[in-house]
């Protein structure tokens, strides 16, 4: 295969990726990793600092359109990247002292667990209560846009949020996955804020959580730009023709789709693991 073949088919495949990653709202990167290890046998820590890059480039593309249209909460995206750039730090540095195959387990888990949060219904959330101490003296509470108009809402257990949030961190950089399903879950389950707003603010916040990991990844040698620049372009190009697919379809086939593959690399990498060929 020739250099210019490798690049295209790298472009054309992260396509594909960012689309799922978008329509699914759980970003390309848990995709576009098993992608590259399995279909071109990139190595694992080449693999995922291409990834972290992508999600730069994904997180960036649409984290503005999201803010504009007063979507995400700055302040507390703000606040909780303070948490995650420390876990992405600390996670990239124990990327270095781990072996592969600790690392693919790892990515495994979140694999599977990415699958079962695509396929699982968002319960309702219990009754509003007031803010605590951290939420009223940094003014998180805020409001957001719905076809009613703008609705307030009040954030909770902020400490929490940002404990979770350092494991996203970490995780992001230790996988290189945008860990959106971490932040979500922190904020919409703990933190109380609406689900459009969680994920919303946790694109605004991927960016700078892989920026942070991918610094150390590239002072390491450990992202080759021949494929992190094919695999970033195709990404980010997928999600934003997701972004403009996701209100005309029903994602409910796709969510499926989606569980599918990642279930199916998931056991794939875990096959090579425990047969030594990864």
């Amino acid at each position: 295969m020739t250099a210019l073949a490798f690049v295209l088919m790298l472009l054309f495949a992260s396509i594909g990726a960012g689309f799922l990653g978008a329509l699914t709202g759980l970003g390309g990167g848990v995709v576009i990793v098993p992608l590259l290890v399995l279909l071109f046998g990139v190595d694992l820590r080449y693999a995922v600092g291409a990834s972290l890059v992508a999600v730069i480039a994904t997180s960036s593309g649409a984290a503005a359109a999201y803010v504009r249209e007063g979507y995400t909460n700055i302040r507390v995206g703000i606040l909780l990247e303070v948490a995650t750039v420390m876990g992405a730090i600390v996670g990239a540095i124990i990327a270095a002292l781990v072996s592969k195959n600790f690392i693919a387990i790892v990515f495994v888990l979140a694999l599977f667990w990415s699958a079962y949060s695509t396929l699982r219904p968002p319960k309702p959330l219990p009754p509003d209560q007031e803010p605590d101490a951290i939420s009223r003296k940094f003014r998180l509470d805020s409001t957001y846009p719905t076809n009613e108009g703008m609705v307030a809402y009040k954030v909770h257990h902020v400490p929490l949020g940002g404990v979770l949030m350092f494991g996203a961190g970490l995780l992001s950089a230790l996988v290189g996955v945008g860990s959106g399903i971490v932040k979500v879950f922190a904020m919409d389950r703990m933190m109380r804020l609406p689900f459009k707003v969680s994920t919303t603010t946790s694109n605004f916040m991927i960016g700078v959580t892989a920026a942070a990991s991918a610094g150390v990844y590239l002072q390491r040698g450990q992202i080759e730009p021949a494929i992190a620049a094919p695999v970033a372009l195709g990404a980010l190009g997928g999600s934003l023709v997701g972004a403009r697919v996701l209100p005309r379809i029903q994602t409910k086939a796709l969510r499926w789709v989606f569980a599918v593959v990642v279930v199916f690399a998931g056991l794939e990498l875990l096959r090579r693991v425990l047969g030594g060929t990864l």
